[in-house]
Order: structure tokens, then C-alpha cells, then sequence
């Protein structure tokens, strides 16, 4: 497996789901990765607001303008190419990150935080459902589902790091976090059938990301107060755990065989997202 990129330095619950993905399928999740890492990391760095914003400008012209001098864009356009993805969708994820560059950032209502989380990380399931050569509409839409329950896992994890940044995604107090995790599960129960159609070679390791992510929400829900969730730091999974959950996901290769592809479960929250950004284009 390859060990030098950022997905093998920071993403541990990702990489290690990604020890059951071929070597070939996991390099390109890590070009995907480190693109995403990038953008993160200009929104989160410490500097000025104004050293953020040019930041993101030069890496989006740079995007835009196909400056393959810059690897972490050739790569990108590597997916792009091969594996058909949308510009739209690469163009989204600049939007959600290009919210974040302000002085202050504040999410009012359950729409907006659906569509912030959409753009954030929808958009990357989206992506990578494609890199894993997924087909299926309603699977595409339940890999954007996926993404953004592990965004609202983050959101709920991260409410004492993002208000030092100024950013109110929910409300600084355990009720609000847990009922971020209870839309979240919502959004996890939502993604199950669609891995169905993901290819049997790549479809356990979606299984497990799921399960190991899913993990971090009931972690959180165990310090049963905003004073020992403030007091817990980071919260995530241990070894111990992503193993239990690893044996877990073995049962979940065989239930999915038995579940029916319906309606998606969150056809609301799409059609929230489709009175600003037309999924149907990007799927």
C-alpha cells in the first residue's frame, strides 16, 4: 500500500478502511484525498483571513486554468478524466470551502447545514462512488448521503475546535450535538443499500469507513454532557475499536445482499439541495 500522501498521515479512520481497497483504486482515493486535505488545510491554517483568500484564489485558478505544474491539481484532473466526475462537483467543494474564508461563520437552519455539508463532503462521496465505479443513480445519491453523515459527525465532533475559528455550524451545547448525530444516523441508515451496488472488490472497505465513522457519533454521545464532552478532546476511534467494527462490517456484507433498493431515505434533504445546486447534473 502506499504510505507517502496525506491519506495515510491524517485520515486514519479512511486509511485504514483503505487497506481493503487494491493498490490501484487506493492511489486514486489518495489523489482525491490530498486535493481535498489541500483545501481543508488553506481554510484551517493560521494566517490572516486575507493570506486564506488569496490562498484559495491561486490553488482555484490554478484548478480552473489546469496548471498541471501543480501535482495536487494533475491529479485531480487524472480522476476527473478517467473516472468521468463533473467539474460541477470539484466546483461545489470550492464553494463549501470558500464559505468557511470569513470572519465569521454561522449556519442558521437544517437546510443550510444540509447544503453546507453537501458541498463539503457530499460532493466527495460523490466522487469517490464514481472512482469505485459505481453506476447506479440511487447508489450515487446514497454515496452523497454517506458524505454528508460524516460531515455532520465532524461538525458534532468539532464544535469546541471550530468555535475557536469563529464557526457556529450548530449550537455550542450537548443537545444540539446530539441531535446532529441523530440527523447524521439518519443519513448513515440512508447510505446502506447504495453499497450494494458498489463493485464487490471495493464494496467492504466502504463498509467498514461507514461502520468506523458511524463509531465516532456513539463516542461522542457517551460523555452524556457538554462539560465531559468539552473536557474528552478529541474524540475517535481506538484500534480496538476500528477492529470491532472491521468484524462488524462482515455482517453488513452479508445483510445488504437482503436489503431492497427503494426510494432514497432523504429525498427531502435532496430536494433542499436541488432549489440551489441540480444533482441530477452532477450525478
Amino acid at each position: 500500500m502506499i504510505k507517502d500522501n496525506l491519506l495515510s498521515k491524517h485520515a486514519k479512520s479512511f486509511n485504514w478502511a483503505g487497506f481493503f481497497l487494491s493498490k490501484k483504486v487506493y492511489e486514486k482515493c489518495s489523489f482525491l484525498y490530498d486535493f481535498c486535505r489541500t483545501l481543508d488545510d488553506i481554510a484551517d491554517e493560521k494566517a490572516s483571513l486575507e493570506t486564506k483568500k488569496n490562498n484559495f484564489r491561486k490553488f482555484k485558478s490554478n484548478f480552473q486554468n489546469k496548471n498541471y505544474s501543480n501535482i495536487i491539481v494533475k491529479n485531480i484532473y487524472i480522476l476527473i478524466d478517467q473516472e468521468n466526475i463533473s467539474k460541477k462537483i470539484v466546483l461545489d467543494l470550492f464553494d463549501g470551502v470558500e464559505s468557511d474564508l470569513k470572519d465569521e461563520v454561522k449556519i442558521n437552519t437544517k437546510k443550510e447545514l444540509i447544503i453546507y455539508s453537501y458541498r463539503v463532503a457530499g460532493t466527495v462521496g460523490l466522487m469517490m462512488s464514481k472512482i469505485l465505479q459505481v453506476k447506479d443513480k440511487k447508489s450515487l445519491q446514497g454515496a452523497i448521503d454517506l458524505g454528508i453523515a460524516m460531515q455532520l459527525t465532524n461538525i458534532a465532533r468539532d464544535v469546541i475546535e471550530d468555535k475557536k475559528r469563529n464557526r457556529s455550524y450548530i449550537a455550542h451545547n450537548f443537545d444540539s450535538i446530539r441531535e446532529t448525530i441523530k440527523i447524521a444516523d439518519t443519513f448513515y441508515e440512508s447510505s446502506f443499500p447504495a453499497i450494494k451496488y458498489v463493485p464487490i472488490g471495493s464494496r467492504f472497505s466502504i463498509m467498514v469507513a461507514r461502520r468506523v465513522y458511524r463509531k465516532i457519533g456513539d463516542n461522542i454521545l457517551k460523555q452524556k454532557n457538554l462539560e465531559n464532552y468539552n473536557n474528552a478532546g478529541k474524540i475517535y476511534v481506538s484500534n480496538i475499536g476500528k477492529i470491532i467494527q472491521t468484524i462488524l462490517s462482515l455482517y453488513d456484507l452479508i445483510k445488504v445482499y437482503f436489503v431492497n433498493h427503494k426510494e432514497n431515505l432523504k429525498k427531502n434533504e435532496h430536494l433542499m439541495i436541488n432549489e440551489e445546486i441540480d444533482l441530477n447534473e452532477r450525478i
